[in-house]
């Protein structure tokens, strides 16, 4: 079964953030932190992965991904606070 994700990553504590869905998460971020596609995280060094959900359709995904880009900065680190407190690169468990 194919699975989907809705992930945050972030320059650092409190900095800035990113909210993306990828069927690949672990090759996603490995783009992220490389600098490997050029655009907002890339230029923002956003490299850190904080957060994330995973999906088993992606139907859910993107609408998961679309509902967490409207909402206030403050909403998306609170999320973030709950789950990861220290701000731990969850990428380490891969």
């Amino acid at each position: 079964m194919q699975s989907y994700y809705v992930y945050i990553m972030a320059s650092q504590k409190n900095g800035t953030l990113y909210v993306g869905v990828p069927n690949d998460l672990r090759r996603r971020v490995d783009e992220h932190k490389v600098g490997a596609v050029p655009g907002f995280t890339r230029q923002y060094h956003v490299h850190t992965l904080v957060y994330y959900e995973e999906f088993s359709d992606i139907y859910a995904a993107i609408t998961r991904e679309k509902q967490m880009k409207r909402w206030k900065r403050a909403w998306k680190l609170r999320l973030i606070e709950e789950v990861n407190p220290g701000w731990k690169d969850l990428s380490d468990d891969f």
